[in-house]
This record gives C-alpha cells, sequence and structure tokens, in this order.
C-alpha cells in the first residue's frame, strides 16, 4: 500500500502558501514508516503533493513537490541538475561553493558543497538519509569528482534518530584539500573542518569588504581568516582575534601560506577584548564582527540581541572617524529587522553616528526561497562611523 500521510486545514494552508515544513501538529493520520517518501493528503481528501517523512522530527513533513507530478528519480535527478546549472551560471572566483543549498534548491535537508574535485554532502532527515546512496550515484555521474564524503555529523540528524557519522561514500577523500577563494588560497580538512569544511556563505562579503577597508583592521571572531587574509593586501596591520587556539594556529599558517606576514593572530575572548581596547583607547580604521550564530531558538533571541549589541557598540566606539565596521549574524531567528534594530540601538547608546554603506546576505550559492524565512539566515551590514 503506498505511503501517505493526511494533514489537516492549517498543514494545507502551509503548503499552498509555499513553505515546505508541515509540523507535528498539522498532521491528522499516518499510513508510514520514517523516511518514506509519502502522498500528501489534504483533510477533504484531496492530494496535495509528496513529501519526505519522519516519525521523529517535529518537521513530519518536507514537501518535494506540490500537486499531480512524480517525485521519484527523475524528480532528484532534475533537481540536481538545475542546482548544478545555476551554480556553473554564477561565475565563481572560488573552486569551493554550495552545490546544493536545501530547501533553496527545492531539496529539503539536502546540502553538497563542492571542493575543487571532492565534493561533500549532509542529508539531514530520514528521508535524505534513505535517498543518499541514489543521490550519490547521480552526483558521481554529473560532475564526475574524486570523491564524495558524508559529512553527517550535524546534531540535527539526531532530532531525526539518525546516527552522527562521517564516511567516504564515492571514491577516495584525501586528509587535506587546497582550494581558492578569489585569491585567497586554503588547505581545508574535509572530515573536521567547520561545517562541510570552510564557511563558504561569506565569499561575496569579503569581496564587498575590500572596496571598504583600508588602514587598520580588526577582524573578531574569526575562525581561519577568511575576512584577515582577503582584506591584507588593503590594510596596512591586521588584527584577527579568535577564541580557539586551533584557529589562531590556522590563521598563521594561512597568512604564511598566502604571503600576508602582517596578518597577527591572538587567542582571546572577543568581548573581553573590545572592552580591554576601548580602555586603552586603540582606534581602528576597519573592523568586522562574523561571530557564530548567537540564538540557536527563538527561546535565546533575546541574549542573542544583547550579545550583539555588546560586540558592536564597542565596535563603533573603537572605529576611527569615517571608518568601516562590517558586521554579521548567521543566526536566522534574528531576522534582518532586529539586527538592524539592534545596530540602530548600539549606535545611539555608543553616542557614534552611523550610516549604512551596504545591506547583504548570504552569498548567491546559497539561494533564499522566497516565503521561507528559515532560509534567509546570514544578515551582513556594512557601515560607516560618520565623524
Amino acid at each position: 500500500m503506498p505511503s501517505s500521510v493526511v494533514i489537516s486545514a492549517r498543514g494545507e494552508q502551509r503548503v499552498r502558501a509555499g513553505h515546505p515544513w508541515i509540523y507535528r501538529t498539522d498532521v491528522m493520520n499516518v499510513e508510514a514508516e520514517g523516511g518514506d517518501l509519502v502522498t500528501v493528503i489534504g483533510p477533504r481528501n484531496r492530494r496535495l503533493g509528496h513529501a519526505l517523512f519522519s516519525d521523529r522530527s517535529q518537521i513530519t513533513l518536507r514537501m518535494l513537490n506540490v500537486g499531480e507530478g512524480d517525485a521519484g528519480h527523475a524528480l532528484i535527478r532534475s533537481r540536481l541538475e538545475r542546482a548544478i546549472a545555476f551554480r556553473e551560471s554564477l561565475g565563481i572566483d572560488a573552486n569551493a561553493y554550495r552545490l546544493v543549498h536545501a530547501e533553496g534548491d527545492l531539496l529539503p535537508s539536502l546540502i553538497v558543497d563542492r571542493y575543487d574535485r571532492h565534493l561533500v554532502i549532509q542529508s539531514l532527515s530520514q528521508g535524505v538519509d534513505r535517498l543518499q546512496s541514489e543521490i550519490v550515484s547521480i552526483l558521481a555521474e554529473l560532475l564526475r569528482p574524486e570523491g564524495i564524503l558524508a559529512r553527517n555529523d550535524p546534531k540535527v540528524r539526531m532530532l531525526e534518530g539518525l546516527e552522527q557519522t562521517v564516511e567516504v561514500l564515492h571514491g577516495s577523500v584525501p586528509a587535506s584539500v587546497t582550494v581558492h577563494e578569489g585569491p585567497v588560497e586554503y588547505d581545508v580538512d574535509l572530515r573536521t573542518g567547520q561545517k562541510t569544511g570552510l564557511f563558504l556563505d561569506q565569499r561575496e562579503n569579503r569581496d564587498a569588504a575590500v572596496r571598504y577597508a583600508r588602514g587598520r583592521l580588526l577582524d573578531c571572531f574569526s575562525y581561519n581568516g577568511g575576512f584577515s587574509l582577503r582584506l591584507a593586501h588593503q590594510c596596512a596591520e591586521v588584527e584577527a582575534i579568535d577564541i580557539s587556539a586551533d584557529a589562531v594556529v590556522r590563521i598563521r599558517v594561512n597568512a604564511e601560506r598566502n604571503g600576508v606576514p602582517h596578518v597577527v593572530a591572538r587567542e582571546a575572548n572577543v568581548f573581553d577584548e573590545l572592552r580591554r581596547l576601548e580602555r586603552a583607547g586603540a582606534r581602528y580604521d576597519t573592523i568586522v564582527l562574523d561571530p557564530p550564530a548567537f540564538a540557536k531558538n527563538k527561546a535565546s533571541v533575546a541574549n542573542a540581541l544583547a550579545g550583539y549589541k555588546e560586540i558592536n557598540l564597542r565596535a563603533m566606539r573603537l572605529l576611527a572617524s569615517g571608518g568601516y565596521l562590517i558586521t554579521c549574524s548567521c543566526s536566522y531567528n534574528v531576522n534582518e529587522e532586529m539586527f538592524g534594530a539592534m545596530l540602530h540601538e548600539a549606535s545611539i547608546d555608543s553616542r557614534v553616528p552611523m550610516t549604512i554603506v551596504e545591506k547583504r546576505m548570504q552569498g548567491r550559492d546559497h539561494p533564499v526561497l522566497v516565503g521561507v524565512p528559515e532560509t534567509y539566515y546570514l544578515k551582513c551590514f556594512i557601515l560607516r562611523r560618520v565623524e
């Protein structure tokens, strides 16, 4: 008997509004097992489309298509082909970028990143985990990579009742892969690096920051030095701050590799360091704030906004007249309006007038699906101190 799930009127409304997620509270009847591709039926017994079903997650259904069309192998292959073709059309000056951005490519809970001749995939739901071997086979045929690695170690898999694993699924994957983003080169450990190896979503924001960076640069939460390395040729002095000793070592290695020895990396708590620098009367022409997600869920938004305000207020005070602040948030629970309001409050409380030069977001290889706010997570404001 074909697998099917009946949803409520509210669930049907979400489907028709274009949101791919149906929560457990809107599921009326289930004839399926975890990981099944199911037919989704409305409360008036109308077929609404197909979805990936989870018997563990609060997100019970992830819609693959709406309407009468098929949702089998041909649809998966077509979506992968279109996602790959879109990236090829962007003319990205990098050999490391996102090939499939889950809901943003209508392949919910599937991530595929390219690192030169290697691919890294993440299967973040029961349904995609079930389809993983099929997806790998299609990717191997379309792209002929030397290796495909599954970085199935995000904690979100635990919400699906899935194991956290890292394994090679096709070909071979070396311990380290050399990639470039524009003029900057990195050695990447695909098995243990953050996310799938690198943070790939800031590439275009770093390119934009090149237009403004100058003088003395302070790069906070610098991780592997992405902003520091990209802006180093525009800045006479570069200080990179991160709380991780391993990150500091990586920055130093990357600085030497890229021929920018004036990038100085220090291990420090950014909150404490910003206060110390303010007391010391330090001044910078360019400051980058690229912290990790402060708001992991809606309950932590208030504390996250307080944290964002603290670091931005301090950074504004540290800016020289006419200096630029590149400030980011990757917390999708803190939306652009909230982030902008926080920056306004920080400007008032710091008594530093700031203008908005640019509003930016995640790179184009991480597309945002209209009507699905969860796919718009990275905010990047470029601000200028007026006086």
